[in-house]
């Protein structure tokens, strides 16, 4: 039965809360449910059933039938490619409810989930719909009287573990290229924001996805996420997350051997050198690290600033960052909301408070606001060093580490003392200095002289320990293909 969330929050209707499998919406096997939380006024939003394995398993079975004999399995590429178009279609004419349910169940602002979440969702469905009849083989000149030439076809069942800060939008990375290529799907999505992924499934379902195709089980990681990595009829698990998850996901696959991508954390190097154009790489730092309160894997949190240019850009930008807007995320004028949970609130408290005790100057913020909801001041330290915790550790929240230099060949090495490579930029009027910069700077994406530039056709992943394998673009349908060589004697 649907439930309403009261007044002032719009009154959006929670319509899908159980788990969907094979086709059909049932109720966990154990019959525990979990809460789900709106962060901005820590409510309870709704109960949500608690998948675990038996879930898992009931899921792994329906998407294995799909896959192997179902109306999946016997579907021509390019029907694959109009449901996906339809879906699309469906995601866009429902855009204003989508987005309003994302906001409430992750606490980003709604301007943020209707006008930069869910189009890309969109617009990455639409471009792997259109990949769906393009993944072709080739023949290949072999010695001798033979015909030899490749297949790619699909990996099968794709396990999927989504998180919590890009709701939708991760789960449309990962829905994309395993659709197109013909793989059936077993989802996971985070506990804390399961509310807009069960609501795509339904629309999958009402525009024509076979049963079994599209499953998605909501729980938690130690028991539903762990039942994924270890289930024998998924072939395949993409996880996108921490990196010590990503190492347990690797030891967990070992008896089963399944293929395996991850797109994990960042600490990621945003570079600002003496000769940028100064208000424009001011507002590529504010965007870098503040984007959905701080809660991308790929946020600019290490800012390198050279020394001539350290103070003036340094008040600059604590200007900008006085004048955001922290409050409810349905509000107009709001441009950061809270951080997504309890646990995650606590998590940037204690960095900002680590970076004080270890000798960083707190330029601005560093405060909780109100006094309900997960809200955060937006923080800037300044006098940072690259052995404090603040600029090696991923917070994953609005606090921005600033790093004077004054060797641009040491900040390059600066900027690779990490463990992760997940993303980094520069500004520079330079383009011999960007390129040097891009070439040396071990992570998979590269900004020059913007950040967060994203799009369905660009690939995405890191270097080292953020993560292997890529997402988007035609690197993401690698992941979920397999290469078959077919050699056939003529003579």
């Amino acid at each position: 039965m649907a439930t309403t969330v009261p007044s002032p929050r719009n009154e959006i209707q929670i319509e899908q809360t159980e788990c969907f499998i094979g086709g059909q919406w049932v109720p966990a096997a154990s019959g525990k449910t979990f809460a789900t939380i709106d962060p901005a006024t820590e409510q309870e939003i709704a109960q949500v059933a608690e998948g675990d394995a038996e879930d898992i398993d009931r899921a792994a079975r329906a998407a294995r039938q799909a896959f192997d004999s179902g109306p999946w399995s016997r579907m021509d590429a390019a029907d694959r490619g109009r449901l996906m178009y339809r879906l699309a279609d469906r995601l866009e004419a429902e855009i204003d409810a989508l987005a309003a349910l994302e906001t409430l169940d992750n606490g980003k602002p709604l301007k943020d989930s209707r006008h930069i979440d869910i189009p890309l969702v969109i617009d990455v469905l639409r471009y792997y719909a259109g990949y769906a009849d393009k993944i072709q083989g080739s023949t290949i000149p072999m010695r001798g009287d033979f015909l030899c030439y490749t297949r790619r076809e699909p990996v099968g069942v794709a396990g999927q573990i989504i998180p919590w800060n890009f709701p939708m939008l991760m789960a449309s990375w990962k829905w994309g290229p395993a659709l197109a290529a013909g793989c059936t799907i077993v989802m996971k999505p985070a506990e804390q924001t399961p509310l807009t992924c069960l609501r795509m499934a339904k629309l999958a379902q009402e525009v024509g996805f076979p049963d079994g195709v599209i499953n998605v089980v909501p729980g938690f990681g130690p028991t539903a996420g762990a039942a994924v990595v270890k289930h024998p009829l998924i072939d395949k698990v993409a996880f996108t997350g921490e990196h010590t998850t990503a190492q347990t996901i690797t030891r967990d696959s070992a008896e089963t051997l399944k293929r395996l991508t991850f797109e994990l954390g960042g600490k990621s190097p945003n570079v600002v050198l003496a000769d940028a154009d100064l208000d424009a790489a001011v507002r590529g730092a504010y965007v870098g690290l503040y984007l959905n309160q701080g809660q991308c894997c790929c946020a600019g949190s290490r800012l390198f600033v050279e020394a001539s240019i350290h103070d003036a850009f340094v008040e600059k930008l604590q200007t900008l960052t006085e004048k955001r807007r922290v409050g409810d995320p349905f509000a107009a004028e709001t441009e950061q909301g809270p951080q997504v949970d309890q646990a995650q609130f606590d998590k940037v408290m204690s960095y900002i408070e680590k970076g004080r005790q270890e000798g960083a100057r707190c330029v601005t913020g560093g405060e909780r606001v109100g006094g309900r909801g997960y809200f955060v001041q937006p923080t800037i330290f300044d006098a940072v060093t690259d052995e404090m915790a603040i600029a090696r550790d991923e917070i994953f929240g609005p606090v921005l580490s600033v790093l004077k230099f004054e060797d641009p060949e040491e900040m390059i090495r600066r900027a690779n003392d990490t463990c992760y490579g997940l993303a980094a930029a520069v500004w520079t009027r330079d383009i011999s200095k960007a390129h040097h910069f891009a070439a040396k700077v071990r992570a998979g994406t590269i900004w020059v002289n913007c950040y967060d530039a994203f799009d369905a056709a660009a690939p995405f992943g890191g270097f080292k320990m953020s993560g292997y394998g890529r997402e988007l673009g035609e690197e993401g349908l690698k992941a979920y293909t397999e290469s078959k060589t077919v050699t056939v004697a003529l003579s």
